[in-house]
């Protein structure tokens, strides 16, 4: 349970038990679980916990916990269950049916040599399938895929997605087999990030869970709600100074919520590709022109369309073909690029994005339509 809870729930959970009863719960996890378990138990328990431990269990989480969040080594098993290369297949059945069990949720074995040292990978369907007394090194696979303990989860997510991966080896900087990435610490760790760039884009941190402490709660939220309180501020002035254009043609107060929304969508669905395609690894520093280019093509394809369409939509109903010109030209160019421009300046697309586009949208839009209007239509 205390694994499989938010952070929030686990943290008053943990505040409730004693330190024998967060020990007992402890006692029966894996080096790796405890490891995900170390950060949010109490100081004072945690080295009666790891005195509790086998020496090798006890290395074992000190090695995970050396790692940072959101690397490969902090998601992998260290129960890797490798073969010999020089080793025969009958061997290796024997050797695995002593061992009587595999670890869960791999399709896979890790072949090393004496030294321990990454080889290759020994499918199992390849060790039922072969002659007993073929060495492994010429039923392994040579070129498996295989992770170092410093790769972003980010990348390893994304290998595993395109060549359907079950598990895969993970070796140190030297190539010495380490630990074992399964698929299910893999979707763990894509349950957890993307909800947190969910938040994000709402301006919201990771630990904004709604079990949170008010005070908490209200600290991760302020900053953002300051900052959507300040680009709001800015769309009512930008009208202010454009009051004397409105006062002769009331229309211009009716029409600019639309350019203002359609803005704004275009804004939002540019935010989820571009957040989306950074987050695979599809998008680097270098890509960032051609994907300007892209951008401006599509947007300018969706002002010709739409902007059009609400050009004739306008003329019948306010009889000007003045204002109808000006609804054209004005959805044409309120095309937003907030997620690349953000990205261009250092900044996460993701973290506060959803606040920032709409804030930026709405301004940019009355200030095209409305400085539009002011320039040509009003004498």
């Amino acid at each position: 349970m205390l694994l499989e809870v938010s952070d929030a729930v686990r943290a008053n959970l943990l505040e409730q038990m004693d330190s024998q009863g967060v020990l007992a719960a402890a006692a029966n996890l894996d080096s790796d679980e405890i490891a995900d378990l170390v950060p949010d138990l109490p100081e004072e328990v945690v080295p009666n916990l790891m005195q509790r431990l086998a020496p090798d269990d006890r290395a074992r989480v000190q090695t995970a916990l050396s790692f940072p969040e959101g690397t490969v080594g902090s998601l992998m098993e260290f129960d890797v269950a490798a073969v010999r290369a020089d080793a025969s297949l009958d061997v290796v059945l024997r050797w695995l049916r002593r061992r009587g069990k595999l670890p869960s949720g791999t399709d896979m074995l890790p072949v090393v040599n004496r030294d321990g040292y990454l080889q290759g990978t020994l499918r199992l369907e390849a060790l039922l399938t072969h002659p007993g007394d073929e060495p492994v090194e010429e039923a392994m696979h040579r070129q498996a895929v295989a992770f170092h303990t410093n790769d972003s989860a980010a990348s390893a997510a994304h290998a595993f997605e395109r060549y359907d991966l079950i598990a895969a080896p993970v070796t140190n900087i030297h190539g010495e087999l380490v630990g074992l990435l399964t698929v299910e610490a893999v979707v763990d760790h894509i349950q957890v990030v993307n909800p947190s760039e969910l938040l994000s884009q709402a301006g919201l941190r990771d630990d904004g869970n709604i079990f949170a402490p008010v005070c908490k709660s209200a600290r991760n939220r302020g900053l953002w709600l300051a900052l959507h309180l300040i680009t709001a501020f800015i769309a009512p002035r930008l009208i202010g100074h454009f009051e004397h254009a409105i006062q002769q043609i009331v229309a211009l107060a009716a029409l600019m919520p639309i350019v203002a929304a359609v803005s704004g969508n275009t804004g939002n669905q540019t935010l989820a590709l571009v957040i989306r395609g950074y987050a695979l690894g599809k998008i680097d520093d270098g890509a960032f022109r051609r994907l300007l280019v892209k951008k401006s093509a599509l947007g300018l394809v969706n002002g010709l369309i739409w902007g059009g369409t609400m050009a004739l939509l306008t003329l019948p109903v306010y009889r000007d073909p003045g204002i109808a010109l000006i609804m054209f030209a004005a959805m044409l160019l309120a095309a937003a690029f907030t997620p690349a421009v953000l990205r261009r300046l250092g900044q996460d697309p993701a973290h506060g994005s959803a606040i920032l586009v709409t804030g930026l949208t709405n301004s940019l839009g009355f200030c095209i339509f409305l400085g539009l209007a002011a320039t040509l239509l009003v004498h």
